[in-house]
C-alpha cells in the first residue's frame, strides 16, 4: 500500500506552502517586500502498463495504460514580480523605484548586492547609505555644507547651498535590471545577490527603456495581499487535513488486513 507514502508527501508539500505563506504574512509591513509563491510538481510515476504497449499480433496498442503516481514535491519557491504601492513620506532620502529595477549597494567586503528598499540615510562621512549602513554603489557623497538635495526621476542628485540659487550635481543614482528577477538570491535585509539564473546586472539610467523612474520622498510598501494570503492559508490547511485523512484511512485498511484469519 503506497497511499501512506503518497499522503505523507502531500502533507510535506502543504507544510512547505504554509511556511511560505507565513513568511509572506510576517513581511506584510516590510518595505518593498515581494511575496513568494510555492509551486509543486508530481513525482515519478510507476508504469504498470505503459501507454502504447502492443497487445496483439495485429498491432493494437494500449490507449492509456496504468500509471500510478508516487506523490508530490515542492519544485520551486518563486518571487512574484509585483510592485507594492508607493507611499509618500516627504523625506529627501526616501526613494522608490516606480517600475522595474533595483538599487545597487556595496557590502563592507565589497560585494555588489541589490535592493528595492529605498529607505536611505546619510552616514557620518556624508555617503548615502542603506539602513544597514551599506553605501550606494554609485558612490554619492553629500557635502557637509549642503542645505538640501534633490533627486530627479532619472536619478541625478543635486545639492543646494546657502547663497546659491543654482544647485550643484553631485552624482547619478543608477538602476540595475535583470533578465530573470526571479533568479535572484535573497540574502535578508531586503537584499538580493545576482546568480547565474538571474543573469548579470544591467546598470541603466533611471527611466530608460526597461527600468523604472526614481521617486524622491516615496517608499514602496510590501506587495503582500493579506486577504489572498489568508485564503491560501485556509486552502493549504484543508489540503493538509485531507492528506492526513488518507493516512488515517490507509492505517485502518492495514489494520483490517492484519485482523484477517
Amino acid at each position: 500500500m503506497k497511499s501512506l507514502q503518497i499522503a505523507a508527501t502531500g502533507m510535506a508539500a502543504q507544510q512547505t506552502r504554509v511556511d511560505v505563506i507565513s513568511n509572506n504574512i510576517a513581511n506584510m509591513s516590510t518595505a518593498a517586500y515581494r511575496p513568494r509563491v510555492a509551486e509543486f510538481s508530481d513525482l515519478v510515476y510507476q508504469q504498470y502498463l505503459t501507454p502504447g504497449t502492443i497487445t496483439s499480433q495485429t498491432g493494437t496498442v494500449v490507449p492509456a495504460g496504468i500509471q500510478i503516481g508516487t506523490g508530490v514535491k515542492a519544485s520551486t519557491v518563486s518571487m512574484e514580480i509585483t510592485q507594492g504601492s508607493l507611499r509618500e513620506t516627504g523625506a529627501e532620502l526616501d526613494l522608490a523605484i516606480d517600475g522595474k529595477g533595483f538599487l545597487e549597494v556595496r557590502t563592507p567586503d565589497g560585494e555588489s548586492v541589490f535592493t528595492r528598499d529605498g529607505k536611505l540615510n546619510r552616514s557620518p562621512d556624508g555617503e548615502i547609505v542603506t539602513m544597514s549602513g551599506y553605501s550606494l554603489a554609485d558612490g554619492i557623497t553629500i557635502p557637509n555644507d549642503a542645505q538640501r538635495i534633490s533627486i530627479s526621476r532619472d536619478g541625478e542628485v543635486t545639492a543646494y547651498f546657502d547663497n546659491q540659487v543654482a544647485g550643484q550635481s553631485i552624482g547619478v543614482i543608477s538602476v540595475a535590471s535583470f533578465v530573470n528577477e526571479k533568479g535572484l538570491e535573497a540574502i535578508g535585509d531586503n537584499l538580493f545577490r545576482e546568480t547565474e539564473a538571474s543573469g548579470q546586472a544591467n546598470r541603466q539610467v533611471a527611466g530608460s527603456e526597461g527600468v523604472g523612474t526614481i521617486r524622491q520622498g516615496f517608499l514602496e510598501d510590501s506587495g503582500v495581499d493579506v486577504v489572498k494570503e489568508i485564503s491560501d492559508l485556509i486552502e493549504a490547511q484543508r489540503g493538509y487535513e485531507l492528506n492526513s485523512k488518507v493516512i488515517t484511512a490507509s492505517d485502518e485498511m492495514l489494520a483490517a488486513t492484519t485482523r484477517l484469519r
